[in-house]
């Protein structure tokens, strides 16, 4: 029986928070880390049979492990983040069927949003959380000129993102063979050509970048 498995990644370097918090996904949120928020949810969703937490260093690890979910592997993570989903996916049992990854600094993820991911990716084989682009958004060309994007077209990605496990890994590969850089796990599924669903999502979900998205998050759960 093919099972699945969420990639938790906590590996980011977090150079934005200027040193006022030292680790953004063990930065107290709501009374507790903001790592712990992300296992709840999942954990509460029950679509994962097995979990990889991706780690920054040992010291980090120490303390992730009181929060990790289980069963888990620990793996560390390389220097970008496609490194990092790489390393992760050389660490899952034969066994796994679908793959969700999700950056641990997002911590409003809803169960509920997980079990419509699962059910999406099953039919699909690729589906990513995110939400529409309201803003105007302008090209700025070489020649300093502008053009306006169509933003009923736009979307913002989130996380989680959710594969098939064989899609995501030819993914990556054709990414590490041809040395191209991505910022999110459907960019790999673009550069096979295969369709990503989306699954638009009414709620705020904001990474933690600077250290006023963390008052930001907080203000949003006391809702």
């Amino acid at each position: 029986m093919s099972r699945t498995a969420a990639i938790l990644l906590a590996a980011g370097s977090g150079s934005r928070m200027n040193g006022i918090v030292a680790d953004k996904v063990l930065a107290s949120l709501a009374g507790r880390p903001v790592f712990a928020h992300s296992v709840a949810a999942f954990m509460s969703s029950g679509i994962a049979d097995f979990y990889v937490v991706v780690y920054r260093d040992p010291r980090q690890m120490t303390e992730l492990l009181a929060y990790a979910p289980t069963p888990s592997a620990l793996v560390q993570g390389g220097r970008e983040r496609q490194d990092s989903v790489m390393n992760a996916l050389a660490a899952l049992p034969d066994d796994i069927a679908h793959v969700f990854v999700h950056d641990c600094a997002r911590p409003l993820i809803r169960a509920e949003q997980l079990v419509a991911l699962y059910k999406i990716v099953r039919r699909e084989g690729a589906v990513a959380l995110a939400h529409r682009v309201t803003d105007t958004i302008k090209l700025h060309r070489d020649d300093a000129r502008l053009r306006s994007l169509d933003r009923s077209r736009l979307w913002a990605m989130e996380t989680p993102q959710v594969f098939a496990r064989d899609l995501l890994v030819r993914g990556y590969e054709r990414v590490a063979a041809r040395r191209l850089r991505i910022t999110d796990d459907a960019g790999a599924i673009e550069k096979l050509g295969h369709p990503v669903a989306l699954l638009e999502n009414p709620h705020p979900n904001p990474k933690i970048t600077t250290p006023a998205d963390l008052a930001y998050l907080a203000f949003l759960l006391g809702q």
